[in-house]
């Protein structure tokens, strides 16, 4: 889409305002929904005897979401971003509608699935949105607003869960997404179907036509999501020989499989599209696995509180939206020319914020509270290195193809996070019934995500093909 009203078109003219709130309403209820969930998740554990497969609870959606956003990506590319949006709003609303009715853990992580295909898909399309519906000038913006629908949510979402979870039950959290979700779709879904978006989106070519089903979007998204279950699993598989056998074959399918859902040369991080969709995963390992760890570094290590933790969570919220439109101001005021540079100083501004906490979590001589500020700076960087690393890459995908780069964008964030995690669970699990050896396992967390952003500091020149 093209504007030539220059500085008076804005997100919230009469042409954007219904739909930048519909995508920030849509991205808002996903954050609610997954912050109010693992705060009550305990308590649903107990309920449904499925304290055993506590980890679960948040793997099962955490993988399936792979699903949502591969396919998502791909639909909005050939039939335009308003079905894809319905589709995945609609598997949202029948999964937290399952969660919340079942019975049984078995039952409720089937919920949880279908839950995550549905954010997976909400989360693409929203992308594929801002990069079809905006013009160039206020994509930034977009995403830098994009990051900020998690504020709120981050401050009084577990704050909501956890009253509803005690005052009328933890089935409300669920209940409370359905308005939410209809809501969204009200305001996104008309404003879509008015757009060119109505006409298909990528061609179909010759060697589209030619894939074999078993090598399309569906089944290799459903590959990668097995493959890294298996890999996360026999990480915890007491036979050596299986654990080997089970990571080598589950590192390969998920291989195989990510090379097929991502554009070409991501593995290698190809300069372009590549490289762009490898930061993203870098970062977000380097945040999102640095932040699950940090609760239980800050209060087994330290002995703090659970909402000493969470504010300290708040707080890399806050400054990674302060972040965001910090670097959107300066995306607009040099017109995009310095995107690789801004996710470098991020990078490393986050590196420094994730050996902050670190060395608070191992070192009793310094004040817990440092760890809250150490945060606050890692949120800070995050919020200037993914929007920049997000607009760039969004920027170079191909017309019509937009949905697919938003779609690996997405996937790798979701398949970082899973991974960490994941590695880390089992880290910290080889420590289970040795408290002394518990610091060594965490120090060695935090090493792996500080060496994520390391990486990611070294590939972000790497963003922009070199100029022919």
């Amino acid at each position: 889409m093209t504007e030539d009203r220059g500085s008076r078109v804005g997100v919230l003219d009469d042409r954007h305002r219904a739909l930048t709130a519909g995508i920030l309403l849509s991205v808002g209820m996903v954050a609610f929904e997954s912050l109010g969930v693992a705060t009550v998740l305990p308590v649903i554990a107990r309920d449904l005897d499925g304290l055993a497969a506590y980890g679960w609870g948040l793997s099962a959606l955490m993988l399936a979401n792979i699903m949502g956003t591969v396919v998502a990506g791909h639909m909005a590319d050939r039939r335009g971003v308003s079905r894809p949006l319905m589709i995945g709003m609609l598997v949202f609303l029948a999964g937290c509608v399952i969660a919340g009715a079942v019975g049984s853990w078995p039952l409720f992580l089937v919920g949880r699935v279908v839950q995550g295909i549905g954010v997976g898909a909400v989360m693409a399309a929203s992308y594929t949105v801002i990069g079809r519906a905006y013009p160039e000038v206020l994509r930034g913006q977009m995403f830098a607003l994009l990051s900020s629908a998690w504020t709120i949510p981050s401050l009084v979402g577990p704050l909501l869960a956890g009253l509803a979870a005690d005052l009328v039950g933890w089935r409300w959290v669920f209940v409370a997404m359905v308005p939410l979700i209809v809501a969204a779709m009200a305001l996104t879904l008309p404003r879509l179907r008015r757009m060119t978006d109505a006409g298909p989106g990528r061609a179909e070519t010759a060697s589209d036509g030619g894939v074999r089903w078993w090598r399309g979007p569906l089944a290799s998204s459903l590959l990668l999501t097995l493959g890294t279950a298996l890999l996360l699993q026999a990480l915890l598989f007491g036979n050596l020989a299986l654990t080997a056998a089970g990571v080598i074959v589950g590192l390969l399918v998920a291989l195989s499989s990510f090379r097929r859902v991502t554009p070409e040369g991501t593995l290698s991080a190809r300069p372009g599209l590549g490289a762009g969709v490898i930061v993203r995963l870098l970062l977000s390992g380097a945040y999102f696995g640095s932040e699950a760890f940090l609760p239980l570094a800050f209060q087994e290590l330290r002995g703090q509180t659970p909402a000493a933790a969470g504010l300290a969570l708040s707080a890399g919220a806050l400054t990674w939206v302060a972040g965001s439109l910090l670097q959107a101001r300066w995306d607009r005021r040099h017109q995009g020319r310095r995107r690789s540079r801004a996710v470098a100083m991020g990078a490393i501004i986050l590196l420094l914020g994730t050996l902050t906490i670190a060395v608070t979590a191992l070192v009793d001589a310094v004040p817990a509270w440092i760890a809250i500020a150490g945060w606050a700076v890692g949120g800070l960087g995050m919020g200037i290195a993914f929007n920049a690393s997000t607009t760039d890459t969004m920027e170079q995908a191909a017309e019509g193809q937009q949905g697919q780069v938003s779609s690996a964008l997405q996937l790798a964030q979701t398949l970082a996070t899973a991974l960490v995690a994941g590695i880390g669970g089992a880290i910290v699990a080889s420590a289970t019934g040795a408290a002394d050896r518990l610091p060594a396992t965490i120090a060695t967390v935090f090493a792996v995500t500080a060496a994520l952003a390391a990486i990611a500091i070294v590939l972000a020149g790497r963003l922009r093909p070199a100029a022919r």
